[in-house]
Order: structure tokens, then sequence, then C-alpha cells
């Protein structure tokens, strides 16, 4: 069975073709600049060299038929027609509290990503517009939806619900929703496996990247997460504020004289670490910074690791005890470092870690020290995979 994997953004497009029999990346790509001077695709085809191909593409419609071009193309591709792909899953941001796994697109399931373009303005309209892409150049092949939020909407009320006035919710769906849930499966899975498979677990996950999220896993499933209602809730990111006083909002509007969308662009697109230093959304160029002398620079990777062991603190509480602590994504993968310096606010909790290890990256890794009261390793993070294997679930059912 081949699956195709696509994860559409506002003015971008990734995809991968797996051969699901062994789980094999047949293909791999990104297409940029959608709808913007300087549109390409950049195709690696498994065993060979990255192609670019440049061309201007107005839309996804365009940038998705010439993915599929070069799947099939002689000397690029890696089918001979496209009548081979199986199924296609999406990744799509927001589904709101309607859906908790996956499922096949339906003209409903449309509706319902449609309902939630003003919970996901930047992802869930481009989300769409896959799908549509999708079904219009190969009509009958199942498209299916892999939901960011819908690993987290085993969370009980108390940690979802926000304390505004009750008909906000019951009009408006407002309350937390966790984002990056097929990464913390993908990992959580992986992390009891690690583990030995125990009936009971206690796992903490880390997706730490230009965006990122913590979730508290009990048995498998998820009690609490960091991010919210949005993807701007948690902790400092690459260009995000995380958690700050609501009075700031309406404070630096009027102060500033902004209008909604104008903070709005602040908080999501010019704070987080880009605000702190004013120099980059990159954790390496500030880390460069740091090492340079800048104090900016140190002030914002201090105040990332001292925010993200106190929501580890606080997970820790809220699970009664912790098996394993996770990182994942792009820093939390790569970067030892931080990780060390994380830790280390985590010794109250009985966390050692082994120094050699943690410096070792690129594969599943128990970097636990000698004498650890909870397990700490590094796994990356496969999201199109576990989107392909739902995709394949759907599929056989």
């Amino acid at each position: 069975m081949k699956i195709l994997v696509i994860n559409c953004g506002s003015s971008s497009l990734k995809y991968q073709l797996y051969n699901m029999d062994n789980n094999e990346v047949l293909a791999k790509g990104l297409v940029e600049r959608i709808g913007i001077e300087g549109s390409n695709l950049q195709h690696t085809p498994a065993g060979k060299d990255k192609v670019v191909f440049e061309q201007p593409l107005a839309n996804h419609d365009e940038a998705i038929k010439l993915v599929m071009e070069k799947l099939v193309d002689p000397e690029c591709g890696v089918i001979s027609d496209l009548s081979e792909i199986n199924g296609v899953g999406h990744r799509v941001l927001h589904g709101s509290k309607y859906f908790t796994e996956s499922c096949v697109v339906t003209d409903e399931v449309k509706e319902v990503v449609r309902k939630c373009f003003d919970l996901g303005p930047l992802h869930n309209p481009a989300n769409l517009m896959g799908i549509e892409a999708c079904e219009k150049l190969m009509p009958g092949v199942p498209n299916i939806a892999v939901f960011d939020t819908a690993f987290h909407q085993t969370m009980p009320p108390k940690a979802y619900m926000y304390a505004l006035p009750y008909e906000y919710y019951e009009k408006y769906d407002v309350r937390r929703y966790g984002f990056h849930g097929t990464s913390h499966r993908y990992v959580s899975k992986r992390a009891i496996e690690m583990l030995g498979n125990p009936e009971h677990s206690k796992v903490i996950t880390c997706h730490l990247g230009n965006g990122s999220s913590i979730a508290a896993v009990k048995d498998g499933k998820v009690i609490d997460t960091t991010m919210g209602l949005t993807p701007l809730a948690g902790f400092e990111m690459g260009t995000r504020c995380g958690d700050i006083d609501p009075a700031i909002v309406p404070y630096l509007m009027k102060k500033e004289n902004l209008t909604p969308d104008e903070i709005d662009t602040i908080m999501n697109k010019k704070s987080g670490l880009l605000g702190l230093t004013g120099r980059s959304s990159d954790f390496r160029d500030a880390e460069e910074a740091m090492n340079n002398g800048d104090e900016r620079a140190k002030l914002a990777l201090d105040m990332f690791r001292y925010q993200i062991a106190k929501f580890i603190g606080a997970y820790y509480v809220a699970l009664g005890g912790c098996d394993a602590i996770v990182f994942t994504a792009g820093i939390g993968e790569n970067n030892g470092g931080h990780r060390a310096a994380i830790c280390e606010y985590l010794e109250c909790l009985g966390v050692k870690i082994d120094a050699e290890k943690n410096k070792l990256r690129g594969a599943d890794i128990d970097f636990t020290g000698e004498g650890s009261k909870i397990k700490t390793f590094i796994i990356p993070t496969d999201e199109e995979l576990m989107i392909a294997q739902d995709t394949m679930e759907l599929l056989n059912k």
C-alpha cells in the first residue's frame, strides 16, 4: 500500500510518499513560496539527489499538481502512475472539540475544518486547500484528516476550561485544545515501549522547536498540555510570546494605539526569542550570540529553559509522579546544552543525566544518569509516519 502524506502551510507544502509494506519513504519534498515570487519545488526521490524545480505556482492546486507530476516523472519519479497511491493523509491543525481521532474526509468533515478557520487562520484554510486539490487531481482516492488537536481531547474539563464566563465556551468553544498532537502521540507511544510497555505509565513529552509545547501523558492519554485555544499559549517560542498576563493586551493596545490584528501579529510573529533578542527567531543564532557575550540572548535562553522546567514540574504534580521525560523536535532532539540546563532544574525531582549520552543525536537515546529516579529520553519524532499509519488503518477498516 502506498500512502501520500501532505502538510500544507499558508505558502508552503511538505510531502512524503510511503510504501507502507515496510514504512519506506519513496520520495519526499517541499514546495515553498506558493503564491509568491520565486516558487519552487525541492523533490528528493529515495536513494537519489535532491532536484529543484523553479516555476510560478499561484496556489496549492498548482503546487500539488506539480508534486504529482514529479512523482510519476520518468527521470525523478518513484511510481509509474498516480493510481498506485491508495490514500492521502493530511495534517490538519485544528479540529476543535469535534474530532478525537483521525477520520476519512467527507463534506461534513470539510465543513468542520472550515468552521475552525478562526481558530487556525494560518493553517486550516491551507489544510483545506490541500484536501480539495487532492480530491480534484485524484478523484476517488480517499483523503484522511489527521488533526493536531485530536490527541489532546482526552484532557479533563479541569485542564481544558478557562475561568471565563461559561457562555463563551457554549457559544464559541473557547477552551484549551493543544497542538503538536501527532508528535506527542508518536513519542509518548515510543517512550512507553522504551519503558518496557508497563500497564501504567506517566510520561512528560517536550516538543521543542521554533514552535514548542509540552504534554502530560498518563497511560497513553493526555491529561494536560501547554498550548491552548491557539498555538500561542505555553512558553517562549521562536516568535510567540507564550503565556503572559492577559491585561498586557489591552494595556499595549491603548498605549500603542494597536488594532486587534496588530497586537495578534506582535504576540505571534514579533515576540518570543525574536522579540527578546531583537536579532533572530532561530535558537542557534541566539546561542551563538550568548556565547559572544550578548546579555539579551542569554536572558532569552535562560527564560526558555526555566519556563520549560516549570511546566515539567507542574506536570509531575498533575501526573502524580513521572516515569520518563521525552525531548523531541528540532531543539529537543539536537541540542544537548538546552537538555542539560533544563534537567539541572529538575535535580530536585531526582533527575540525573548521563553527560556523554546527552551529546548523542539522531536516534532513540536513553540518556538517563546513574541513580536517576526518572528516565530521560531523546526520541526523534516522526509525524509523517504517524499520519501515514493512521491513513492506512482507516483504509483497511
